[in-house]
């Protein structure tokens, strides 16, 4: 049982790292690179090359039953969904089965509203306590879960 992040401007990495430890899983944050190691035995680092969605095809290829990752990628989430691993965002959210479909033609839209108009404004909804606190709670029942 694993748990993977996808870490490039994760801002769950500490939380996430504190469960993980707790319940003795191993953690493995995949980026292009730029993140400081932990000394966390459990922790391990992966550098992908620089290449588009280099981290996304890493985890996508190895998260499976059993095992959860952390994404606000929604194209990764759906992989790793369709391989049987437990997804959440960053925010707490569970991707899952039922709701990831709904998701991929929600950002399909939002891509599709942003290309015909180019001076639309993005949500810019900022990452709060009150997210991080959903993730820590959602996070924990994942592992639980995945744990049997």
């Amino acid at each position: 049982m694993t748990l993977y992040i996808d870490a490039d401007a994760c801002p769950v990495k500490d939380e996430a790292e504190r469960v993980a430890t707790r319940h003795g899983w191993t953690m493995v944050l995949v980026s292009n690179g730029g993140l400081r190691p932990s000394r966390n035995p459990p922790v391990q680092m992966v550098t992908v090359s620089a290449g588009p969605d280099e981290a996304d095809k890493w985890i996508a290829d190895r998260a499976g039953a059993g095992d959860v990752v952390v994404t606000n990628d929604i194209p990764l989430a759906a992989r790793c969904v369709e391989g049987g691993a437990r997804v959440l965002r960053p925010d707490g959210s569970r991707l899952d089965q039922g709701n990831i479909g709904a998701q991929l033609a929600m950002r399909d839209l939002m891509a599709d509203l942003r290309a015909a108009d180019p001076f639309r404004a993005g949500s810019g909804k900022g990452f709060t306590k009150a997210d991080r606190s959903r993730f820590l709670d959602a996070l924990e029942r994942e592992i639980r879960a995945a744990k049997g």
